[in-house]
């Protein structure tokens, strides 16, 4: 069990939580969530040790297994020995005896050091280690082969099974995850959720995916309020039982202040007058029924639609023939046709560097235009790059930056824009260069919305968002009139697509009529079909 006790951290004058305690219990999937900014990295790292809490205690088993956010800190270490840094107590041990032992010579102190790490491998089962080791990641599907390479040379998917061989080593009682969906595609989050539902220790796991947060968890630890409250069921259990209790709460202040106001205009009317003591007696009651300040949710959800209001396309938006795209000789995509309609939402999948990106941009180079690439009649194409930040030129504000994106703008709907995606009228001073990820992929959000574009190419748009910006984002694509192709991996914004265009192979672009969780069905289908093959 994981034990939190009175805990409390600040930032400056702003407070994440206060005065929390918390339990988390064996054999159940905790999903750790609250919007960005509301401190679920910083308690993940408290939980972990990384990150002193202000006040408060923190008691965990002693094997405590994190996965963070950085997946990339390991990339120069062969595969085996980053599972083999899973278990630090061995590994330290290892690494200082093999420097000794590849000196000429070694002094009596030296030889009396080997003997203790010695009896510490020992102690850790480490002459069987990379044997385990070992066994484990195959059973994980990465094959000898690969063992010995740099882990930088595995795909993300496989590179996360890595990661996890490595928290899992040593077989720990508590597993933490921060965001261990990014960087995957959908087979290996699928591949994930199966893996974690079989988990029997304690898991405390942070994610932008809802569906992912569906799927896993069976309690929710919310961060908001300042403190972190603990829901029975998956998130969207938890999304519905808080409305409730917020309504709830909110319904017995607002009862309060109206029997207060009533009990005051006695008081204020008979106030000295023949009936004092009926006057003292309201005023008493007043004192009891003085409602608790009602702490303010950090929640906030921006409102995003994308409106066409004089100019949408005609109803053929784009035909593609024979479109292939390559870089020297890595052929990305080859003789790729197909046509998009007015109203098309085409979800883009494939794992990470198969060239979704790129084909994307294919579908933007002027040397396609007209020739493989034929844009239709009045088609004005807004663009949300992978690297967002890329399109926000430093040196401005917010607020100029956004203004210029548009000719002949009013003030005033710059700033209704801005609101709407959770700026505030102060923070359109606030200088581009400064923005956070989740701030920046907002302000290019903006753009999109004040444009009024009739067709959007969005690359990995929630990378940065927070659930209630993903949830938002959907809506948005949902009731847009216009056309849109989005690359994602998140399957809740995947739910918004009409069309599914995947890569099933390098080079092999499949263009399938039909909806996310009808593609999903189908691919199981061919994949048991190869197996049983």
């Amino acid at each position: 069990m994981i034990t939190v006790e009175n805990v409390s951290k600040t930032f400056g004058t702003r407070t994440l939580f206060e005065d929390v305690s918390v339990s988390f219990t064996p054999g159940r999937n905790y999903g750790l969530t609250g919007p960005n900014g509301a401190g679920k990295s910083t308690f993940m790292k408290i939980l972990i040790g990384e990150e002193p809490a202000d006040s408060g205690t923190i008691s965990k088993p002693e094997r405590t297994a994190w996965l963070g956010q950085d997946q990339f800190a390991f990339d120069e270490h062969r595969v085996l020995d980053v599972v083999l840094m899973g278990n630090p107590r061995l590994w330290a041990a290892m690494v200082e005896k093999e420097a000794l032992y590849a000196k000429d010579e070694i002094t009596d102190e030296e030889g009396e050091r080997l003997g203790e790490l010695e009896c510490v491998v020992a102690e850790e089962d480490g002459y069987s280690a990379e044997a385990e080791a070992a066994a484990m990641i195959e059973g994980l599907g990465i094959v000898q082969a690969w063992h010995d390479r740099p882990l930088k040379e595995l795909q993300g998917g496989m590179k996360l099974r890595v990661l996890l061989a490595q928290a899992l080593f040593g077989h720990p009682e508590a597993l933490l995850l921060d965001e261990p969906t990014n960087h995957l595609d959908m087979d290996s989050i699928v591949w994930l959720e199966e893996f974690l539902f079989r988990y029997n220790g304690v898991l405390v796991v942070i994610s932008h995916d809802r569906r992912f947060l569906n799927s896993v968890c069976d309690h929710i630890a919310d961060i908001d309020y300042e403190a972190i409250i603990t829901y029975s069921g998956n998130y969207d259990s938890m999304v519905r039982a808080k409305a409730q209790i917020r309504g709830r709460i909110e319904k017995e202040a607002a009862d309060k202040h109206k029997k207060i106001e009533r009990l005051q205009e006695f008081v204020q009317r008979f106030r000295g007058g023949s009936r004092s003591r009926q006057t003292a007696s309201r005023m008493k009651q007043i004192e009891k029924l003085r409602p608790d300040e009602i702490k303010r949710s950090n929640i906030a959800r921006p409102y995003i639609r994308f409106e066409v209001v004089d100019s949408p396309s005609g109803k053929d938006v784009v035909r593609i023939e024979g479109l292939t795209k390559a870089y020297g000789n890595h052929v990305i995509l080859e003789n790729f046709h197909t046509d998009v309609q007015r109203g098309d939402k085409i979800a883009l999948l494939g794992r990470n560097g198969i060239g979704k990106t790129s084909l994307l941009e294919a579908l933007m180079d002027p040397a396609n235009e007209g020739e493989t690439v034929q844009w239709g009649h009045n088609t004005r194409v807004g663009y949300f790059g992978h690297d967002h930040r890329d399109q926000i030129e430093p040196g401005t504000t917010v607020f100029e930056w956004l203004r210029a994106q548009k000719e002949l703008v009013e003030e005033q709907s710059v700033r209704a824009v801005l609101g709407r995606m959770l700026f505030s009228g102060a923070d359109g001073a606030k200088p581009t260069a400064t923005l956070s990820g989740g701030e920046a992929a907002r302000l290019v959000l903006c753009k999109l919305i004040l444009c009024e574009y009739n067709v959007l190419l969005l690359d990995e748009p929630t990378d940065h968002l927070d659930l209630e910006s993903v949830s938002a984002l959907r809506e948005g694509i949902e009731a847009f009139d216009g056309t849109v192709i989005f690359v994602t991996h998140d399957r809740d914004l995947a739910s918004a697509a009409t069309r599914i265009w995947a890569y099933t192979a390098p080079e092999q672009l499949l263009d399938f009529r039909g909806g996310i969780d009808e593609y999903l069905e189908w691919h199981s289908r061919e994949l048991e079909q190869r197996k049983s093959a």
